[in-house]
């Protein structure tokens, strides 16, 4: 079952405001909760898709072309988490993840499988809907005013280039995919090189003080950038034991 709600909106009240600011997927197995999530959603000028089953996720990421997917963790057939690895492995579509677990494995989990956020239910939708818009901004990171700007945001070392810009990061002339929060992660450190920076400090600059959530989000985004960046014979990047990380050039 799939739907939008901006015709349900104009019909039943609710106002919606002339452009949108992006689709959003919306896949959770109660179909209250979802529709709940798509009036919130339409109601700031958000398009939505409702399905309700792994299966049918899939079926509507390659259809619908969403900018963003809210993927519930417990779904009928393909569960969440396999949803999440089948996207994640061909494309960067942010996904925050929706889920009544709350431990600390499953959060860890989900990021490792490369979800973008990560959401206990039940939530208040105003911090829903900050969330979105917090992952989009990354996503779909601003045109610069001026060319010195652009320049700015790309730093560059022996056989790397991380560009901010367009959210590029290019090994050995080998462009690697990379979700936003782990290129911004990367960018930041690659910023002040040998510049030692805490898990707390990455979490503030790099969720937002709005994030909830704990400094393994850090360690697991380190340990993805790991998998897909080795360590160069002039830099990479470096753990300080006790303290927390930083870009290490020799």
């Amino acid at each position: 079952m799939a739907g939008t709600v901006i015709e349900y909106l104009k019909k039943y009240g609710g106002a919606v405001m002339e452009g949108v600011l992006g689709k959003v997927l919306i896949v959770d197995d109660d179909e209250n909760i979802a529709e709940l999530i798509s009036l919130y959603l339409t109601k700031e000028c958000f398009d939505t898709m409702m399905v309700h089953d792994g299966e049918d996720a899939l079926s509507a990421f390659d259809t619908y072309a969403p900018n963003l997917i809210l993927l519930d963790l417990m779904l009928p057939g393909i569960d969440g988490y396999q949803v999440c690895r089948d996207i994640r492995s061909r494309s960067n579509t942010p996904i925050i993840m929706l889920s009544a677990k709350g431990e600390v494995f499953d959060k860890v989990l989900g990021l490792e499988l490369g979800a973008d956020d990560y959401i206990i239910k039940p939530f208040d939708a105003k911090e829903l809907i900050a969330r979105v818009k917090a992952v989009l901004r990354r996503y779909q990171p601003g045109k610069s005013d001026s060319a010195s700007d652009d320049k700015g945001k790309c730093v560059s070392y022996p056989g790397i280039t991380i560009n901010l810009t367009n959210y590029s990061v290019v090994v050995d002339n080998i462009q690697v995919e990379m979700p936003p929060k782990e290129l911004e992660l990367l960018y930041f450190l690659a910023s002040s090189p040998n510049q030692v920076f805490t898990r707390e400090q990455l979490l503030d600059q790099i969720w937002g003080y709005e994030y909830i959530g704990d400094t393994r989000t850090v360690d697991v985004h380190i340990k993805r950038i790991r998998e897909k960046i080795k360590n160069h014979d002039t830099w990479g990047l470096a753990t300080v034991w006790g303290i927390g990380y930083k870009f290490e050039v020799k």
